[in-house]
């Protein structure tokens, strides 16, 4: 069992000859901005949401053609449960929020760990949480895709797939799989794109995207 890290922990170890060598360090540790929707308003914890392309589509390019997508859903790639993260044509999507490790704040603040809940009535796969978390896809390369079935808070090894970010990029932003509730857990730490098959996974990349209430 391991314990979770608390947001104003700061670990230093110090080399008194390499401080010898290198200029005074600056503070690492600014508070984090609040994501913004594309209204520019601060993201509130437990309100739904839509994640929608920044840049109009996402796009994935194929060998004879190029498909777009506009939104995130839910879908059974594998004809089995639990369903996966997947991307959608001509549609929003479905409604999602963010429950963030540390809530007292009441707004999803940037490069903090938080889980991803759908927020939808009833599935085909019921018996199955709709909290966004990593499984192994078990292809030739390994690959880690985005799914559901994760369980929401409680921070340890048995949940460290459950936990993602939300980093700026390029004026927008990317999800991250980079977990820093659980210091005694080895994980990845990657970008989360859209794989061939339109499941969101890590490792192909990033797309760039916006939040819609």
């Amino acid at each position: 069992m391991c314990k979770p890290v608390m947001k104003n922990t700061v670990l230093a170890f110090v080399l008194l000859f390499a401080l010898s060598l290198q200029p005074p360090l600056r503070a690492t540790d600014a508070p984090a901005e609040p994501v913004v929707d594309t209204s520019g308003k601060k993201l509130q914890v437990g309100q739904s949401y839509y994640i929608v392309p920044a840049m109009r589509t996402f796009t994935r390019c194929g060998k004879f053609e190029c498909l777009n997508a506009e939104g995130l859903s839910l879908a059974n790639i594998g004809e089995t449960c639990p369903l996966d993260v997947v991307v959608v044509q001509r549609s929003f999507g479905l409604p999602l929020s963010f429950s963030p490790f540390d809530t007292n704040e009441g707004v999803v603040l940037e490069s903090t760990d938080l889980n991803i809940v759908f927020s939808t009535d009833r599935t085909s796969c019921d018996e199955y949480s709709l909290v966004w978390k990593l499984d192994h896809f078990g292809g030739s390369k390994g690959e880690w895709v985005v799914t559901t079935g994760g369980s929401k808070g409680n921070p340890g090894r048995r949940t460290i797939r459950n936990w993602f970010k939300i980093d700026k990029c390029d004026g927008a932003y990317k999800i991250v799989y980079c977990p820093s509730v659980c210091l005694s857990s080895k994980h990845l730490c990657k970008d989360v794109g859209v794989f061939v098959d339109w499941r969101m996974a890590i490792g192909v990349g990033f797309s760039a995207m916006s939040i819609q209430s």
